[in-house]
């Protein structure tokens, strides 16, 4: 939907799409009857008087009841890689016969192509596993589209042995939904249950196939709803500890009745493995865009048109906001709706359609779960003030000519800037209409990253057209200022903090 997140946060994303059979540790732990246990008394006695006593839900019955409706995936198709001179296709470099085969292979060294020297190339077969789940009892499944992606052939096993050819009818990467059809009548299906119920604390089940184990069955808590993360998708994230592996993927997330809320998609990860923070893709997301492939093939999704920034302590004392939360808009497609909305740089988004933007993330979640062409009411943050705008949105899917022309500009002061105004050549060559060239950035600005040859448009919202301007800003400013700048054709906001 054209929004760019410029966002510190560099969380590490592991698609838990193929698995690889690999070795486990093996854990036990005792659990004490509460009927009979010895234990009884003393657990009674240090719980307090009056306090509702929390029972674990039963989650066999949640498997045996639901465990049917969970499919295990399997995906083959090809790709291309490259190898170099001397090398083995197919074989490890470390396999102690790849040296023996290297030598009588003959000379393969890179060929003469079109563009220089290039390796040769060699179809691989790839094969992966994934889980996804039935439904609706005519054979429609749903699971992620990364499980799917680049398959020539894709098989569904279920828990009686049967297996399926399926038609993957279409994936949407944007949210990494998939819809397959297998050809079968009268099949087990889950329950939909919704994502505005769930809360955090709430005890959820995962059923997949990690590492191609099949209907294996994982616990856990929801850890947050809402989760925004930097993979520009239009997904607000289920966050849970329950443990996912790789073949989890496109596996059922389900709430203690049984009924799903959520599409296992994602793991934080460091090693590639579950370390206690999962995503899933909320099922009302997921059905969502499961009605329209089913119908049309294809999901589409609506495009605002504007790039965003978190809004930090700095630039929510900046713009006087009660706290840091919203997106920060730092720059307005030229003609996209929301130019046409009347939105601008230095707006802070704070609802759409009375949803709260508490994060720049939560804007293309939002806007990108609309329909492309229609209306949207939104709370901005302006000088000061909250405005309410209407804006009708675009099509994602449309591209997008980028313009690079504004007609803001930015501060000097005690900001420890060098500031003159653009000469008219240097206008001419930025495609800007004003602004404040800044040709020297020590102190507190140059701690916060502004450098010289930036262009400054804007200071704490304000188009920037003087230096004196700039130094009356910064003087009404006691904590902290914000600046919009540009530098190689990109804007910017700078928070920069002045005690």
């Amino acid at each position: 939907m054209s929004i760019r997140i410029d966002s510190p946060r560099t969380l590490v994303l592991a698609l838990a799409a193929a698995g690889v059979i690999g070795a486990a540790g093996a854990g036990a732990y005792t659990s004490a009857n509460a009927v009979g246990s010895p234990n009884t008394n003393a657990v009674a006695a240090a719980v307090a008087p009056g306090t509702p006593l929390v029972t674990m839900p039963d989650f066999s019955t949640v498997t045996s009841r639901n465990g049917p409706a969970v499919v295990n995936i399997s995906v083959t198709g090809t790709t291309k890689t490259a190898f170099e001179g001397g090398g083995v296709p197919g074989m490890d470099p470390g396999d102690p016969m790849y040296e023996f085969f290297r030598r009588f292979q003959g000379p393969q060294g890179p060929q003469e192509g079109r563009g220089g020297l290039r390796a040769p190339q060699r179809e691989v077969p790839v094969r992966g596993q994934g889980s996804g789940f039935i439904v609706s009892a005519d054979g429609i499944i749903l699971t992620n589209a990364h499980v799917v992606k680049d398959a020539s052939e894709v098989s569904v096993k279920l828990t009686d042995r049967r297996e399926f050819r399926a038609k993957v009818l279409g994936s949407d990467a944007k949210t990494d939904i998939a819809v397959l059809k297998i050809e079968a009548k009268n099949l087990p299906t889950l329950a939909m249950g919704s994502t505005k119920d769930l809360k955090p604390g709430e005890w959820v089940l995962a059923i997949g196939s990690p590492f191609g184990f099949e209907n294996t069955v994982t616990a856990g808590v929801v850890s947050a709803k809402g989760r925004s993360l930097p993979d520009d998708s239009y997904v607000p994230f289920i966050q849970t500890d329950v443990a996912i592996n790789p073949g989890n993927s496109g596996g059922p997330l389900l709430n203690s009745r049984g009924e799903v809320v959520g599409i296992n998609s994602q793991i934080y990860s460091r090693s590639g493995g579950y370390q206690g923070v999962s995503f899933a893709i909320p099922i009302d997301v997921a059905i969502q865009v499961k009605d329209q492939i089913v119908a049309t093939g294809k999901a589409s999704h609506a495009r605002l048109g504007v790039a965003v920034q978190e809004v930090n302590q700095a630039f929510a004392e900046a713009f006087k906001l009660d706290k840091p939360e919203g997106a920060l808009v730092s720059n307005v497609e030229k003609g996209g709706p929301a130019d046409r909305a009347g939105l601008r740089s230095g707006d802070v988004i704070r609802q759409v359609d009375g949803q709260p933007i508490v994060s720049s993330g939560d804007l293309p979640a939002v806007i990108g779960q609309q329909k492309p062409g229609s209306k949207v009411a939104i709370e901005v943050w302006r000088q000061g003030a909250r405005e309410q705008l209407t804006a009708t949105l675009a099509d994602a899917s449309e591209k997008v000519v980028a313009d690079a022309k504004s007609d803001t500009a930015a501060g000097q002061g005690k900001l420890g800037l060098a500031l003159r105004p653009l000469q008219p050549q240097e206008r001419r060559g930025s495609g800007l209409d004003g602004g404040l060239l800044i040709e020297d950035a020590n102190g507190v600005s140059a701690q916060a990253g502004v450098q010289p040859g930036d262009v400054l448009l804007a200071i704490n919202g304000t188009p920037a057209k003087s230096v004196e301007q700039v130094r009356e800003i910064v003087a009404k400013s006691p904590a902290s200022v914000a600046l919009l700048i540009q530098r190689d054709g990109e804007r910017i906001f700078v928070p920069v903090r002045l005690g």
